[in-house]
């Protein structure tokens, strides 16, 4: 038995500490050292040269333009003898003697120092010109140096070289420039559950992810990633492989293992290899942050969750990248934005939250995304982050905040906002805006159908998609629209019909047939949220039926979406939970229909001319999103795109 890996596995990390953000990045880099880097450069041809980092400052061997040149077609003459010229004192000129025709680019030499236009010139025969315009000295000629003259400063040292840079480099006579090397960073994912995509999965193993993101976020950042197998949770083989990539790299980011469990090995042996400066940080996610230093060289423990990660890579491996690279460290365009809901956050830690954002009339809005640091797409979804500074609570609704864009603002003013019920018809909606390359891009965020009309209410969206059925009258929509929205301006878009029902697992294994079957001990039951449309039609079911929700195990855990619901009765979790059929068929579950319901979106009357919303229209309309939602099934089409005023 191996004593060492023995011992080590059964300790656990209790030291984490609790840095703030600035202080634990200042105190890192204070003791990193990138002096030698400049030593690891290299010439590249300048049409090589896009992307690296120049190396010191570069001047110009040659003028440009290296003579004097016409800027315009027409004659050269000379200025001088043109002295009175003018409309009254025209003056015929021989050529040759007098001009030449140039080109524009074309050498001008003496005697001649002007140039005049080709539609100021009366040609009189092969040989003879007339003009009739005044003519000043050196008019319309580029004279030698103009753009770049001999010895100018064409960029400076560390200067992150662009294609333009790169024109102005060749026009100034450079050929070869001189960069300093990239940073070589070696990535080592860790972790006995880790496999690659595409193998095969089984309970217990992860898809290794991370790491390849890591790879993508160092090319992006100008350092080249090298990334290593996958290491089992064994102290003596993490130990091997560190060693190894230490040797070989001028950074090295060890993915997972960085926190206080059984196994997890980071700081322990980043502290026998070398130094460990900070290992805890205050904020969230990311809070296990191992920074340290091994033979001269920054050593990185990533938290294994991928949201933790990007937050820790964004913070922290960035900064050091940027450093090694002499580059300035921005944070990037940030908006002013109304918070659409409130936002509580703890007093301990620095947070970031990810927010879907769009401009609604003048106002920017944000809407939070979901905050689990495993949650991925919430990353991909994200327009920006919100960052709650430690010992803040959180924000009310309706508060004004900084939100730091993950997209140009412009697309976030050119977004069509949806907050409400969720369909995957929104998603069909917002591929078919991409697909067919509009400005328009569509965000959506998933509050129900309750919470969408309140976003209407203030202003928070464009549309809200809802479907909400009245207990009374067993229409629906229209009921709510008078209930809240009475004294706003405001109008229906007919949607589509879709069946709503009981997802079960392939087979029906716990027999179920109808609603009354929910109150069964052996069922373990998935809800949506509070004010969903699919919570309403619950609670009217129960209601009909004389059924106690109390009775029901699992009432009270609660689903944002019906995809999120199909997959926790796909993965076993819930045998039953109601939703939309098309999520049923996307899953490959079984399914009990309740009835069809009516999915509609409301809009304010004055937005209705909007361009996005009339794309939105259009497209609801279309064959294509109509054969889309076909080929998912559980969708009726009457009038989709119809206005109904309330």
């Amino acid at each position: 038995m191996n004593t060492e890996n023995t011992a080590k596995k059964d300790e656990r990390n209790l030291y984490l500490n609790n840095e703030d953000l600035d202080v634990a990045i200042q105190k890192y880099l204070s003791q990193l050292s990138f002096e030698k880097n400049e030593l690891q450069s290299h010439v590249l041809p300048v049409i090589e040269s896009q992307g690296w980092i120049s190396k010191e400052a570069v001047f110009a061997k040659i003028s440009s333009p290296y003579y004097n040149a016409s800027a315009m077609d027409g004659i050269c003459v000379d200025a001088m003898e043109m002295i009175g010229v003018d409309e009254r004192h025209p003056k015929t000129l021989m050529k040759q003697k007098d001009f030449n025709f140039v080109d524009t680019g074309d050498v001008i030499t003496d005697p001649f120092n002007a140039v005049v236009m080709i539609e100021d010139v009366t040609v009189k025969d092969d040989e003879q010109i007339s003009i009739n315009t005044p003519v000043a000295l050196w008019q319309h000629v580029r004279p030698i140096g103009e753009d770049i003259v001999a010895g100018e400063l064409i960029i400076p040292a560390y200067h992150q070289i662009r294609p333009i840079d790169m024109g102005a480099l060749l026009a100034g006579g450079i050929t070869e420039i001189a960069v300093i090397a990239k940073p070589k960073i070696g990535i080592i994912p860790t972790g006995s559950e880790l496999v690659e995509a595409g193998d095969a999965m089984s309970e217990g193993k992860i898809i290794d992810s991370n790491t390849h993101m890591f790879a993508g976020l160092v090319k992006e950042y100008l350092g080249e990633p090298r990334r290593y197998p996958t290491v089992k949770d064994d102290y003596a083989l993490i130990k091997e492989a560190i060693t190894k990539a230490v040797a070989e790299n001028d950074m090295v980011l060890i993915s997972a293992g960085s926190s206080a469990g059984a196994e997890d090995y980071t700081r322990n042996l980043i502290a026998e290899l070398g130094e460990v400066v900070v290992h805890g940080v205050a904020i969230k996610p990311g809070k296990p942050v191992v920074l340290g230093i091994v033979a001269g060289k920054p050593v990185i423990g990533i938290p294994g969750y991928p949201v933790s990660a990007y937050v820790v890579f964004e913070n922290f491996v960035k900064p050091v990248i940027h450093a090694y690279n002499h580059q300035i460290l921005s944070e990037g365009v940030s908006i002013k934005a109304v918070l659409s809901k409130r936002l509580m956050s703890s007093l301990k830690h620095l947070e970031f939250v990810r927010m879907k954002c769009g401009r609604v009339n003048d106002t920017f809005v944000a809407t939070p995304l979901d905050r689990g640091a495993g949650v991925t797409m919430s990353l991909v979804n994200a327009d920006g982050i919100l960052k709650i500074p430690k010992n803040v609570e959180g924000y009310e609704a309706g508060e004004l905040v900084e939100i730091i864009l993950m997209r140009s603002q412009e697309e976030i003013e050119n977004t069509l906002v949806t907050i409400g019920s969720h369909d995957v018809l929104i998603d069909i909606m917002a591929n078919i805006i991409h697909k067919n390359r509009e400005m328009i891009s569509l965000s959506s965020a998933h509050v129900g159908s309750l919470g969408g009309i309140m976003a209407i209410k203030k202003g928070e969206c464009h549309l809200a998609p809802i479907h909400l059925l009245d207990e009374e009258t067993g229409i629906y929509n229209l009921a709510y629209l008078h209930r809240y929205l009475a004294q706003d301006a405001v109008v229906l878009i007919k949607g589509v019909k879709r069946t709503q029902g009981m997802m079960v697992p392939k087979g029906n294994p716990k027999n179920i047939n109808n609603i009354n079957d929910l109150i069964r001990e052996d069922v373990r039951f998935v809800n949506r949220q509070r004010g969903s449309g699919t919570r309403v039609l619950l609670d009217y079911l129960l209601k009909k039926n004389n059924l106690d929700s109390r009775q029901i195990l699992g009432y009270t855990r609660e689903m944002n979406t019906h995809m999120m619901v199909a997959s926790a009765v796909k993965s076993g979790s819930g045998d039953v939970g109601i939703g939309v059929l098309s999520a049923a068929a996307m899953m490959e579950l079984d399914f009990i229909p309740i009835g069809d319901e009516e999915y509609d979106f409301v809009v304010k009357r004055e937005n209705l001319a909007d361009p996005r919303i009339q794309l939105f229209i259009q497209i609801l309309k279309s064959a294509e999103f109509k054969e889309a939602l076909i080929q998912l099934k559980g969708y009726g089409f009457e009038n989709p795109g119809e206005i109904i005023e309330p």
